[in-house]
């Protein structure tokens, strides 16, 4: 399986799980209410949270399985790992349901600021979202196991189809049954028992043979060889928690729960573009982690300065389209010319931030292949001290603009600042060659012409397929000059074109 095909397929489900999500958001608000679809947000926001449970175990997995197919680890010792994480995996996310469980009357009648949705609807709606969020927390374990497996194409498939379930299989429920909180989270709670299930399956499935007369038992031994590296992911995920999700809690606390929603929305499209990207790395880490395993180097920095072209390309594009055009995107998307007023400028400033933060995101590939994460560790803690009490002081003075404001802020000090000292420690001479030619180039002519594109903007009275029709023309215009600035692109290009080329000839 090719890395290129994983990265397609990846890159292809999480398009897909996306667009579903986001399109049918207006769906959403209009069967449910603003102030439902902010529990909603609510509920994403504490999946987040739940992460903190991990201790750095998922990434672990998928490291541990990938070494396995390096021959750095054997089947035995892989089972072992596996099992008892498993262990701690159920315990944990038992523990955090029933924690959760026991402070929703708490979060329902003194944290959220509800002001029509009935308390006993909100109550229930926080209980199924206890339980809901640890099934598919639990999930995580075997995904990742087949993610180190470079399963990437059943999983990319499968992800597909359970955002289908997830996004609009409830719909039906919401226009014919009733478009009640209580009704929305049972069925994401069934949703989430039906992942959790079959990804148990196809895992083990997935996964070497033990040799004969083995078993791999219960052994909390097979985590000590991964602890170390396991609690720096730990560290890294809490540090990525913290840094993305302290906003939306505060916010969650000091809007009312239907501003929270229309916040939640520019949010959530603006995320799209970590998710867009994020496969690229997801596939990507497996396999940087088993060349390093190999030795072959000059073939792992190749494979990351590659992708980092495509994820620049890809996140430009996107990020352009929707700081560029986000009122019309959100007036022709939702037909709310007072809900687009409000969340433009939250969406523009966390469009632009998620940007930077895709592409950023590549030192820390090189430092999960190389197995070390000191200093990725001592940069995440300089970030957190910054950021936080920043975000905190914004959000609650100045809402989700100044909270928008500080993570852009933060994330472009981070990049031109902290990036260059991880290259210089771990590929000395490749930064320079990796700031110029794999990022500048491509983002000065995706930002040339996204700039000129905007320029012909359409006015607000403009109908709403004609202001869609505007932001598609952003997207398309930046996405093709960033591809023609990449070598790395127009490489893959010839690629294509020569066997197609000779079939014709």
């Amino acid at each position: 399986m090719t890395l290129q095909r994983n990265i397609a397929a990846n890159l292809a489900s999480q398009v897909y799980a996306t667009l579903i999500g986001i399109l049918l958001v207006p769906l959403y608000l209009h069967y449910m209410g603003a102030e439902a679809y902010g529990l909603v947000g609510f509920f994403a926001m504490l999946q987040a949270w739940f992460s903190l449970l991990d201790i750095g175990l998922t990434p672990t997995v998928a490291r541990e399985v990938a070494r396995y197919r390096g021959g750095a680890l054997d089947a035995l010792g892989l089972w072992r790992l596996l099992r008892v994480l498993e262990l701690l995996f159920w315990s944990l996310g038992s523990v955090g349901a029933a924690a959760m469980w026991l402070a929703s009357g708490w979060i329902a009648s003194d944290w959220l600021r509800v002001e029509s949705l009935p308390q006993s609807e909100v109550l229930a709606a926080v209980q199924l979202m206890a339980l809901a969020i640890a099934l598919r927390w639990t999930a995580g374990l075997y995904r990742a196991a087949l993610t180190g497996a470079e399963r990437i194409v059943w999983l990319s498939g499968f992800n597909a189809s359970i955002a289908t379930l997830r996004f609009g299989g409830v719909l039906p429920l919401l226009i014919w049954v009733g478009a009640t909180p209580t009704l929305f989270f049972a069925y994401q709670l069934l949703i989430a028992a039906i992942e959790l299930a079959w990804l148990v399956r196809r895992a083990y499935a997935s996964l070497p043979t033990l040799p004969p007369g083995k078993r791999a038992g219960w052994q909390l031994a097979a985590l000590k060889p991964v602890l170390r590296f396991s609690l720096s992911i730990a560290f890294t995920s809490a540090v990525w928690v913290l840094v993305t999700q302290t906003d939306k809690l505060v916010l969650s606390r000091v809007l009312p729960l239907a501003e929270y929603g229309y916040f939640t929305l520019a949010v959530t499209v603006a995320g799209g573009i970590v998710t867009l990207t994020g496969p690229i790395g997801g596939a990507l880490m497996p396999r940087m982690a088993m060349l390093e395993a190999r030795g072959e180097r000059e073939h792992l920095i190749r494979v990351y300065r590659r992708a980092t072209q495509i994820v620049v390309v890809v996140a430009a594009s996107v990020a352009l389209a929707l700081a560029l055009g986000a009122e019309p995107l959100l007036l022709g998307w939702t037909g709310n010319a007072d809900l687009a007023h409000q969340a433009a400028p939250i969406l523009a400033l966390y469009a632009i931030g998620n940007g930077i933060l895709a592409v950023a995101a590549f030192p820390f590939y090189l430092q999960f292949a190389k197995g070390n994460l000191r200093l990725h560790l001592i940069g995440n803690a300089v970030f957190v001290v910054l950021l936080i009490p920043t975000v905190i002081w914004a959000a609650t003075h100045h809402g989700g603009v100044g909270a928008g404001i500080v993570w852009l802020g933060m994330n472009l000090l981070s990049f031109v600042a902290w990036l260059p000292l991880v290259h210089r420690k771990f590929e000395p001479g490749l930064n320079r060659r990796w700031y110029l030619h794999d990022i500048a180039g491509i983002a000065a002519a995706a930002a040339a012409a996204g700039y000129a594109v905007s320029l012909t903007a359409p006015p607000s009275s403009s109908p709403r397929a004609i202001q869609l029709g505007f932001v598609a023309l952003i997207a398309l215009v930046v996405g093709a000059a960033g591809a023609l600035a990449s070598s790395a692109v127009r490489e893959q290009l010839r690629t294509w074109w020569r066997p197609a080329q000779a079939q014709t000839s």
